[in-house]
């Protein structure tokens, strides 16, 4: 059979599908380097790792791909637009069971992390979390990640399911270094459901489920709570969608129930990878392994903010002797948005300046299903990185305008009381 390929058309930033000879649907683009290697097994399918809603996916329609190693599904019997226009308007269900979950026990549990990310993980109160970045000593960004400092005594660390293997062997490797040394220190890796709820309706449809006020959960703090009569459930209030929304750590063996009692109201649809794209990028948040990677530093990326004060001042996070200093010398590119008409701009499109020459490349890209245009990001030389800068992109071998443009492209609703 010949090798086939087709867009998410109204996806974004390269979650390209391909119909390969085994045939499964896979998506590409979006991997870590140290992407997660497969066991070999006597069938392609069978090494693909599934999560526990895998079958509850199936039963509801879901169109199943492959995506970092887990098959997941792309959309439902909803349109990829109308699941998101769901997701703006109401509230969704996705599945992100997928993502590496772990705990860090042990009294010195806030110096090992700090060991390796960037972010001032002590200053952080009880329960609240942050977003921050793995950097290596070359000032390459790893991995992004949400550390929460919870009042349990320990924290709690989501980062993304295609750098599963690589952040897992990159903590351990710490680990062991710690120990080494005396430090009192410990990883537990997580085997539990992860669900987001996410859309302007979240706080209605969860209040129904909780005992505790979910109007004193501010965007990015964590509580341990029942939820609709499920014990030990995490639920933090933080997303990738831009909207007020919860990720809600779930015992595995209940998934399944909790999510049917979620659906049994009526705002609430599930949503697939390709709404999640989009809502992302006209959030204006990365996707690890096409915006950042181990090439791109943080000052590039435009993520500075997630450097703690105390931490630029100590230069004790690594590459910090390669990053702080572009925090005052700036860089050579910058990450900007970019918004055009006409045909979609995808992942790898070249960015032209007015008179043609190439001063940068897209990263991310799609039809904004809001905005009726298209939204993207990439890197651009620095002197084209102002907003409203009039730039070009290559679309099918023709210049199309386009201009830069602030992020994010869609005003965000995150909660704070």
């Amino acid at each position: 059979m010949m090798w086939a390929r087709l867009l998410v058309q109204t996806g974004g930033s390269g979650l390209a599908l391909r119909a390969s000879r085994d045939g499964l649907l896979r998506v590409s683009g979006a991997a870590c380097a140290g992407k997660r290697q497969q066991r070999p097994a006597s069938s392609a399918e069978a090494a693909v790792q599934k999560t526990t809603l895998f079958d509850f996916h199936k039963e509801q329609g879901g169109k199943m791909v492959e995506f970092a190693g887990w098959s997941m599904p792309v959309q439902y019997k909803d349109s990829h637009i109308i699941s998101h226009m769901h997701t703006r308007e109401h509230c969704s269900i996705f599945d992100v069971s997928h993502m590496l979950q772990t705990k860090v026990h042990g009294k010195d549990r806030v110096k090992f992390m700090e060991s390796l990310v960037v972010a001032d993980i002590a200053e952080l109160k009880d329960n609240q979390g942050t977003l921050t970045l793995f950097t290596n000593e070359k000032g390459g960004i790893m991995d992004d990640l949400i550390v929460t400092k919870t009042d349990q005594g320990y924290l709690y660390v989501v980062s993304n399911a295609g750098c599963a293997d690589k952040d897992s062997a990159h903590m351990k490797a710490r680990l062991a270094e710690y120990k080494a040394a005396g430090y009192n220190v410990d990883l537990e890796f997580l085997d539990e459901a992860l669900i987001a709820l996410q859309g302007p309706s979240m706080a209605q449809v969860l209040q129904q489920g909780l005992k505790e006020d979910l109007s004193k959960l501010t965007f990015m703090t964590s509580a341990l709570a029942t939820v609709f009569g499920v014990p030990g459930c995490r639920v933090t209030r933080c997303g990738y969608t831009g909207e007020d929304g919860v990720e809600i750590s779930v015992p595995r063996l209940r998934v399944v129930e909790l999510t049917e009692k979620l659906l049994a109201n009526s705002e609430v649809k599930l949503a697939g990878l390709g709404a999640r794209d989009s809502l992302r990028l006209e959030a204006g948040l990365c996707l690890y392994g096409n915006d950042i990677d181990e090439t791109t530093t943080p000052v590039e990326a435009t993520l500075v903010w997630t450097i703690g004060k105390r931490r630029r001042q100590n230069k004790d996070f690594p590459g910090a002797d390669i990053i702080v200093p572009q925090i005052k010398a700036k860089t050579a590119r910058k990450r900007v948005g970019l918004v055009s008409t006409g045909p979609p701009v995808r992942q790898h499109t070249p960015i032209l300046s007015s008179d043609g020459k190439v001063i940068g490349e897209v990263t991310s890209g799609c039809p904004s299903p809001c905005l009726k245009k298209n939204v993207a990001m990439g890197y651009v030389d620095a002197a084209f990185a102002k907003n409203g800068t009039a730039i070009q992109v290559e679309v099918r071998k023709k210049a199309v305008p386009a201009t830069v443009s602030k992020m994010p492209f869609v005003p965000t609703n995150y909660y704070s009381a």
